[in-house]
């Protein structure tokens, strides 16, 4: 049996010596250290109208508290909606089960500052051939041997691999929960404003169910006016036309109504034969969102902010292919006992030991690590571009949104004056049918107008809670979070008089436009 002795005590401060120089060695770590990629947004949106100032870089703060942002539509169902979705909704759970799958990747990563310590126990039965000298009387030798052993090995960090690795981890798994903060306001959006449209539409539906309500008084006052000859038949042919047409109008909003049901139902993790949502009296307003800064945007959008850790992981990566270049060492321990006697194993001669470093080094591998090396820096550039993308994008976003929402006021005044004028010819028109000047198909082609007019400004005002939503999500949801200097400009915004005519906000909506049902002639 082959017996190995103990480090001698003299050989303890060569020791300490040779640790010191390894965790000298692992303070380095091999790789570029992450710089976050340059990217103008300029001081000011474009469709803002006013500059704001106190310009600052950009930092990520996609953990920034976003609020309940829909609260600024003051709905209680809407509200309510929410906090459902928020707990229901499916691919919500998803994402958040992919961000505790990238957490458990981080624990992962972070095992490898650790060493390895096993234990095993076993027991073998082998024989040989005959021999000389055998004590056996068949000539063959049949003998035991039972073992108790433990081991340890540690690889050391010298060049930052596991840093660089965890670091990476880490940075995949912010990137994960900021895809889940996404998900969630993508969610959140869908459900608003698909709510929103199923509102607009039991707007449209009410005004072409009393509109229908008055073109069957008109009928009714058509036909009686035909019976003692004042109205000719051709006036109660387009009567009932025109009483049919708005009937089947209102029949076919039935359908959408029932498709946004459907939708509502399943983002809050429901079968659709499971939920049902009644009309309710039309209440909703366009709120005041503060706009804020480009480079706040870079800050709030949580997709942004997933590309930009994105980025940080794949510079991590290219620290942990470089390392593959230089040599690795492992420190390994192992002991126990071994011995032929069950009965004598765990006794002082039956023990063993052994203590000792490993290095090893890769002299040559077909250009495999410069390959790797490659492939890392490429990554990294791709992932930059993609963050800049991102920024880019969101930048677009809220321009478009800002000028959408502007245009559409300045059409939504327009078209009121157009919905004003159309129920004065209508007044107009029907008091000279009553007079006899006029036949019944010029009242119903100023009646159609009138009709149209009336709808179109319900559909303008829904485009605009649309838009509202839509700038809210590319602003990265709600305001909560914002500077105090921010939050002071959005206060002034709301408050009437000369101290808010400079500040970035969208116009006062316009109260929903009341439905001019036809009256009888």
């Amino acid at each position: 049996m082959i017996r190995t002795k103990p480090l001698h005590h003299a050989c303890l401060p060569r020791a300490a010596a040779t640790i010191a120089l390894c965790a000298l060695l692992g303070a380095c770590a091999v790789g570029p250290d992450y710089q976050r990629p340059a990217l103008d947004v300029g001081a000011a949106y474009k469709e803002g109208q006013v500059e704001v100032p106190g310009w600052k870089p950009a930092q990520p703060r996609d953990q920034a508290e976003r609020g309940e942002w829909w609260k600024v539509y003051d709905d209680p169902v809407l509200n309510g909606l929410m906090d459902r979705l928020n707990a229901s909704n499916q691919t919500i759970a998803q994402a958040e089960a992919n961000y505790r799958q990238a957490l458990g990747l981080v624990r992962g990563a972070r095992s490898g500052f650790y060493p390895t310590v096993g234990a095993g126990a076993g027991m073998t039965r082998a024989g040989s051939g005959g021999q000389s000298g055998s004590s056996s009387g068949s000539g063959s030798s049949v003998y035991n041997q039972y073992s108790v052993t433990g081991s340890v090995s540690w690889e050391l960090d010298l060049w930052g691999r596991v840093r660089r690795s965890v670091e990476s981890s880490e940075a995949s798994a912010a990137a994960s929960l900021a895809d889940l903060g996404a998900t969630r306001l993508s969610a959140q959006a869908a459900l608003a404003q698909t709510y929103l449209q199923l509102r607009v539409l039991d707007e449209q539906k009410r005004l072409l169910d009393a509109t229908v309500a008055a073109y069957e008084k008109s009928l009714q006052l058509t036909q009686n006016r035909y019976e003692v000859g004042v109205a000719g038949q051709a006036d109660v042919a387009v009567a009932r036309t025109q009483l049919e047409s708005t009937r089947a109008q209102s029949i076919d909003l039935d359908w959408q109504r029932g498709q946004y049901e459907h939708a509502i139902a399943v983002l809050m993790g429901q079968a659709p034969s499971q939920f049902s949502l009644p009309p309710a009296v039309f209440a909703l307003k366009l709120p005041q969102i503060p706009v804020g800064l480009p480079s706040e945007l870079l800050e709030r959008r949580p997709d942004v902010a997933a590309a930009e850790r994105r980025a940080a992981a794949a510079n991590a990566q290219i620290g942990v292919a470089q390392s593959a270049w230089f040599p690795s060492l492992i420190l390994s321990a192992d002991g126990g006992f071994r011995n032929g006697e069950f009965a004598e194993l765990l006794t002082a001669p039956a023990r063993f030991w052994s203590l000792g470093p490993a290095l090893a080094l890769t002299i040559f591998d077909g250009g495999a690590r410069e390959a790797q090396v490659e492939q890392a820096r490429a990554s990294y550039d791709a992932q930059a571009a993609a963050y800049r993308q991102a920024a880019l994008t969101g930048l677009r976003e809220v321009e478009d949104y800002l000028i959408q929402l502007r245009v559409m006021e300045q059409e939504q005044i327009v078209q009121r004056r157009a919905l004003e004028s159309a129920r004065e010819s209508l007044r107009l028109i029907q008091n000279q049918y009553k007079a006899g000047l006029v036949d019944y198909l010029s009242v119903a082609v100023v009646d159609a107008t009138a009709l149209n007019s009336e709808r179109n400004a319900l559909s303008l005002l829904g485009d605009r809670l649309l838009a509202s939503v839509n700038l809210i999500v590319a602003l990265g949801g709600g305001w909560e979070g914002l500077p105090a200097e921010q939050t002071a400009r959005a206060d002034a915004a709301q408050t009437p008089g000369p101290q808010a005519s400079g500040s970035q906000r969208l116009p006062a909506q316009s109260p929903a436009p009341q439905s001019a049902a036809p009256r009888s002639p």
